[in-house]
């Protein structure tokens, strides 16, 4: 409850009055300040702009005053606060759009289309997820700003101007930290990752970093050693999620892999040793995902259909019709269509002196055709069971200068090394790396040596 500052007004000198009112200002000012803090939606949201009292009398026209109505106007102004902020955060809920939640705020359904109909990333409110967060500020029952977290690091924003709503991207500030995990395999990799803190996505990508080299179901063997450094992306100081692997070692049976990432003038990231050779192969060895495998390389084979020997060039996995067939390899499709006993077939030409042949396919992926670029890994086909199958199968063929080779046992190539122009920028750029691993890997041995003692 505020004092009767009339009565105390009256009862003492102009001096004391002026002190009593002094007082009654800081205290007003305090709770004030308090109640300004608590004021908002907790979203970050400004609040809304109203008129404040008008302005005190400056400290030289206090003199003579009448201090009474001078203390209680500043209690009047410093205990003035806008009103609530006229910001609500919606959580998407199952089965909700765009439109009802328009709707539910009594919104005007003509606002939907205006927005969406601004395309570019407006396009992302068609597609509303559960849990996912809108922020709109209405006034008067009109909307006036809405926002919608693209990623981690970007946010729609629409508002309504003087010619209608207009969009823009916001940028929010996303830290990256480096974070280092060493481990040494006692169980598997899996287990010893998850206990050195690496996540399941992170350990995941780790083995697929040195999958060429290593087979992690077979090769391991206890007090094989691993280190990793990789990003974690903090926003307002929470952490978001992992990022990409930096640098990795991996020491199987006593011989060190080790990887760093680098990212070339273009823009692409790709993986290498430290003396700039390629991680990845050239070719992946298995362009499908296969139950097993039916038939192998030979070049005598009783043909289940046609009854009599004949050469098998390739190998045959056997996988459910629509499974998904990969490129093994970057390179262009040489020949699409249906030939022969290989039914729907797909040739791709890899860097002139080889060849991929995928045989018996249920379909193509669409918009391919004879000239289209492909990349390892992108899905081109289906399996099926088209031409002399007698179930549905991958008939997989790789060639070299044209003759067909044993796809199961033959030495892939590694992917380029980095030009020779771009060695100088690479051992700059992953020099810091490099180091960071050797700490990490350093750290790790001394740790090991003092459980042994």
């Amino acid at each position: 409850m505020l004092p009767d500052y009339s009565s105390a007004a009256g009862a003492h000198s102009p001096s004391v009055r002026r002190i009593l009112f002094i007082c009654a200002f800081i205290c007003a000012s305090a709770t004030a300040l308090a109640y300004h803090q608590q004021a908002g939606d907790g979203t970050g949201a400004p609040v809304a702009a109203t008129a404040a009292p008008a302005a005190l009398p400056a400290p030289a026209e206090f003199a003579g005053g009448d201090f009474d109505a001078l203390a209680r106007a500043a209690v009047d102004k410093a205990l003035w606060v806008p009103p609530p902020s006229n910001w609500t955060t919606v959580a998407v809920k199952r089965g909700e759009n765009l439109a009802t939640i328009f709707s539910q705020l009594s919104l005007p359904s003509d606002d939907v289309a205006s927005i969406v109909g601004l395309g570019g990333s407006t396009s992302a409110l068609k597609h509303l997820k559960t849990g996912d967060q809108l922020r709109l500020r209405v006034q008067d029952g009109e909307l006036k700003e809405l926002v919608y977290p693209l990623d981690e690091s970007h946010a729609l924003s629409v508002r309504r101007g003087s010619r209608g709503f207009e969009t823009a991207t916001l940028s929010a500030a996303v830290e990256r930290r480096r974070t280092e995990a060493t481990g040494v395999i006692e169980n598997s990799l899996f287990l010893d990752g998850r206990h050195a803190g690496m996540s399941d996505r992170m350990i995941l990508e780790f083995a697929d970093l040195f999958g060429y080299d290593i087979d992690f179901a077979q090769d391991l063997q206890e007090g094989d050693r691993f280190s990793v450094v990789y990003e974690t992306l903090y926003k307002d100081g929470k952490k978001v999620r992992d990022g990409d692997i930096l640098a990795a070692e991996f020491v199987n049976q006593g011989h060190s892999y080790r990887a760093v990432r680098f990212v070339a003038a273009d823009g692409s990231k790709g993986y290498y040793t430290p003396q700039g050779m390629s991680l990845r192969k050239a070719f992946i060895r298995t362009p499908v995902d296969f139950t097993y495998i039916s038939s192998g390389f030979t070049l005598h084979r009783w043909h289940p259909i046609l009854h009599r020997m004949r050469a098998h060039t390739g190998t045959d996995y056997a996988a459910p019709t629509g499974t998904p067939v990969h490129a093994a390899g970057n390179g262009s499709v040489e020949f699409i269509g249906r030939r022969g006993g290989y039914g729907n077939l797909l040739v791709i030409r890899h860097n002139g002196a080889y060849e991929t042949y995928y045989g018996h396919l249920s379909r193509f992926q669409p918009g391919l055709r004879a000239g289209s670029r492909v990349q390892q890994g992108q899905v081109v086909a289906y399996v099926g069971m088209t031409g002399l199958a007698t179930g549905p199968h991958l008939h997989y063929e790789f060639r070299v200068n044209g003759l067909p080779v044993n796809p199961e046992k033959v030495t892939l190539p590694r992917a380029l090394p980095l030009p020779p122009q771009a060695l100088a920028h690479f051992r700059a750029e992953t020099a810091p790396l490099v180091a960071a691993l050797d700490t990490a890997s350093s750290h790790q041995v001394a740790q090991a040596t003092s459980v042994e003692r």
